[in-house]
């Protein structure tokens, strides 16, 4: 269970200097990674920690650059904070994905044109994504801020309230969290309705159905929760799907009931779906393979729930015939 906010932000001090430390400790570390390139000629170790400081770096700046935000709230109108804010995620978001394509490389790629026009429009916007691989949520926010040139709102775990950077800069923005702890279902789908509820025009609500990260144990998982749920028609929809976990609709209903006049876009994103652990993350650096995305507007959203649900399966269906063609070399 994360602390409340007032707890976080006296704490933010104490963060800091934790990190300040960290800081330290990777440098160090950096260096022995750098006197090891006979044991570790793919130079691993100080990749990764080369990444851990300037990861943590680009923190440290955007805190300070938020803090000064918050500094000059009372003499600015709340547009004015809120791109400013947007700004300095945006801002951040760009150096940490170029810091991670240099000494890691971790490179997002998007085919283009882009078959969208959702994105260049006003209007709040759904944004439904698959969720698989190391650093997406980070790359998908990056693409709605810098280049599409949204305020993301984004339905996360409430354990990322831990990091600072997305909780006082996400949380500024209207980002939910959603507790670990939750009574039920409903109080979490009474969240994001609420976050659907509040989106203006040029917000982009960016929802993750799947609830989690794709790893092959999830998917085995996920089936089993189905057919022990006797959901069997969905439990085959999802034995179909090898490359995403299957949707689960209380969150995406909940967004469409609070606002039917949203657009919804569709992203599906391969490369790195792959790398599902530790050992795994080992053994791909440096990465060879980018981070390939695709968006398309989602096919027209029926009226009743039955067909709601109907919809969500079948769009996620085409995002597994994406990755799936990506992996054959197939797809643009």
């Amino acid at each position: 269970m994360a602390l409340p906010r007032p707890v976080r932000r006296l704490l933010l001090p104490v963060t800091v200097g934790v990190e300040l430390v960290l800081l330290i400790v990777l440098a160090v570390t950096a260096v022995v990674g750098a006197l090891s390139v006979v044991l570790d000629r793919r130079q691993r170790v100080l990749r990764l920690a080369l990444m851990g400081a300037a990861y943590i770096a680009i923190e440290l700046a955007g805190l300070g650059a938020l803090l000064a935000v918050w500094v000059a709230t009372p003499f600015r109108g709340r547009p004015a904070t809120e791109a400013s804010n947007t700004a300095v995620l945006g801002w951040a978001l760009t150096r940490i994905l170029g810091a991670a394509r240099r000494t890691v490389g971790f490179e997002v790629v998007l085919p283009e044109p882009l078959p969208v026009t959702a994105l260049d429009d006003d209007g709040p916007l759904l944004v439904l994504a698959r969720h698989g691989g190391i650093g997406d949520s980070y790359a998908l926010v990056w693409l709605l801020t810098a280049r599409y040139h949204r305020r993301p709102c984004v339905v996360l775990k409430e354990v990322l309230l831990w990091e600072p950077l997305l909780d006082v800069a996400l949380s500024r923005l209207g980002a939910c969290f959603l507790p670990r702890s939750a009574r039920s279902a409903g109080e979490r789908e009474r969240l994001i309705a609420s976050a659907a509820a509040a989106l203006g025009a040029g917000d982009a609500l960016l929802l993750f159905p799947e609830g989690g990260n794709w790893t092959p144990g999830r998917h085995r998982s996920a089936r089993l929760r189905l057919l022990a749920a006797r959901q069997h028609r969905a439990a085959r929809a999802a034995a179909l799907m090898d490359h995403v976990l299957p949707p689960r609709p209380g969150g995406v209903l909940a967004c469409l009931e609070a606002r039917p006049d949203i657009g919804v876009v569709i992203v599906a994103h391969s490369g790195l779906d792959k790398v599902t652990s530790v050992s795994l993350l080992w053994a791909n650096l440096p990465f060879d393979i980018p981070m390939s995305v695709r968006w398309w507007p989602a096919a027209t959203v029926p009226c009743d729930e039955a067909a709601r649900i109907e919809w969500l399966t079948t769009e996620w269906a085409v995002v597994d015939q994406w990755i799936d063609a990506r992996h054959d070399g197939r797809a643009v």
